[in-house]
């Protein structure tokens, strides 16, 4: 098959307006799919197809997608690079035509953008049926034509990276528990030779003094692993680290404070941060980006037993800062606490977390965008200019002394786990709690609970779980890389 763009007329004769790849084609078959279309009623709108067959030999099916405006750049209200979200949108629209008709390959027109137009296709194609016996025709895209092939495939590796956090996130957790989610982890990155994997074990836990995540981890038959990542591609080795820490709780039932079961089923997602930050860091090595960067996730269930945690209960983390449970279903902070306190050991030159933190930030932001609280505006600056051309937008986020009063005005501990107010500005008091184990000056929290999963919103990826931000992340550390070679 063959997926080609046509952009909406400038003009109201309706002629269509081919990419250069179009163009070629249509000359190829002397005129004949510019005729088809015009005959086929008024010029495609943004995101629609038309598919003809028998044009040509080789190509048995054309689909040919609409991309919108030709000079769609930088859209300054919605903040993100509309031209390359067209492309995205087109050709995951396209090639999912060519797999309904079951057509094993099919090529891509690069639309003048071809990272781009991978990300859509790598993208648009992926779903989780590993355990379905009916499973969707695999459809190999590849570039048409070879003028962009590096810029294919730098979009190939970033969709595909990805694709590891949706399958990790989408996966039911009696397959990716804790050990298992590390060890999935481990073989991808087996063949670098410039990463090593550390799957610390409970007891190395224990000996870190990680109280906070400890007693989130008790609960549950599953034992706890905290997971390590170092990714040396820095010229130096010594270079100071972006540090990712990511939450992993691979099934969250919310503890004593127990969730409704309705829609519980989808905190097998929990670790989404922990599987956004560990793909985007495959992605880093995959693309081989010049900085050095560790990976830290508390791997974990939180689940209600004889053992597990009650509301009222205080433990103290690695900092020796003392914690009061008060909603045992607000545990992805103590895990965070930890392993942000033990980040701090690494000389950071910035740390980053996610996490899907609060059901707070999905009623505030929904699925627009990744709600972010940082203490740097640089850091900031270039989260958000990484994210305008990835699509994955993100949002900022108050941090301000208002929120951390609420959550250390506390009767037992020196701070609580939820804000005193209860419900009020959720996601900004669980952010408050989180600065409370931070000192690094270059520190970025992102609350992924909003973006954890994809109904209908970006058109690119089917419904089930998002694995967002994973490439505004790869992207931001690749501006970073950059950023210390220049």
């Amino acid at each position: 098959g063959l997926v080609l763009g046509v952009y909406s007329s400038e003009k109201d004769d309706g002629a269509a307006q081919f990419t250069s790849a179009g163009d070629a084609f249509d000359r190829l078959v002397s005129g004949k799919l510019r005729a088809l279309l015009s005959l086929c009623g008024p010029p495609l709108k943004k995101g629609k197809t038309r598919i003809f067959h028998g044009l040509h030999q080789d190509y048995p099916s054309v689909v040919v997608v609409g991309l919108g405006k030709k000079n769609a750049g930088i859209n300054e209200q919605e903040n993100w690079n509309e031209g390359k979200e067209n492309i995205r949108t087109a050709v995951a629209v396209g090639c999912r035509q060519i797999q309904d008709l079951e057509i094993p390959c099919v090529e891509v027109d690069p639309c003048g953008d071809a990272q781009a137009a991978a990300e859509g296709a790598v993208l648009g194609l992926h779903e989780y049926n590993e355990l379905k016996q009916k499973k969707k025709p695999v459809v190999a895209p590849q570039l048409h034509g070879s003028a962009e092939s590096q810029a294919w495939q730098k979009g190939v590796i970033y969709a595909e990276g990805q694709n590891l956090a949706r399958y990790l996130m989408e996966a039911p957790a009696n397959y990716i528990t804790p050990i298992k989610f590390a060890e999935h982890i481990e073989k991808k990155l087996r063949t670098f030779s410039n990463v090593k994997v550390h799957i610390r074990p409970e007891s190395w836990i224990t000996t870190q003094e990680m109280g906070a995540f400890l007693s989130v981890a008790k609960g549950s038959a599953e034992p706890p692993i905290f997971l390590e990542i170092h990714y040396l591609g820095g010229a130096n080795t010594n270079d100071s680290p972006l540090i990712f820490v990511g939450k992993g709780v691979t099934f969250d039932s919310g503890g004593i404070s127990l969730k409704p079961s309705s829609g519980m089923d989808a905190m097998r997602a929990d670790m989404g941060g922990a599987a956004t930050v560990c793909s985007a860091i495959v992605t880093a090595a995959a693309l081989n980006l010049p900085l050095n960067i560790i990976g830290l996730a508390p791997l974990c269930e939180n689940m209600p037993s004889g053992k597990a945690n009650k509301p009222g209960d205080v433990v103290r983390a690695k900092n020796g800062k003392t914690i009061q449970v008060d909603n045992t279903d607000a545990e992805g902070r103590l895990l965070l606490a930890d392993a942000l306190c033990y980040a701090h050991n690494f000389n950071a030159r910035a740390i980053v977390n996610a996490a899907t933190l609060t059901g707070a930030m999905d009623v505030a932001l929904g699925s627009a965008a990744t709600g972010v609280f940082t203490n740097s505006s640089w850091l900031w600056t270039h989260l958000y200019e990484a994210s305008i051309l990835t699509g994955d937008r993100v949002w900022r986020m108050p941090l301000f002394e208002h929120y951390t009063k609420q959550v250390t005005d506390c009767s037992l501990a020196d701070v609580s786990n939820i804000g005193k107010y209860s419900r009020a500005g959720g996601a900004c008091t669980a952010a408050a709690f989180l600065k409370e184990f931070v000192t690094a000056s270059h520190w970025a929290h992102l609350d992924i609970a909003g973006v954890m999963s994809n109904k209908d919103e970006v058109p690119y990826l089917r419904k089930g779980m998002a694995g967002r931000p994973t490439r505004t992340l790869v992207e931001f550390a690749a501006r970073l890389s950059q950023d210390s070679h220049n």
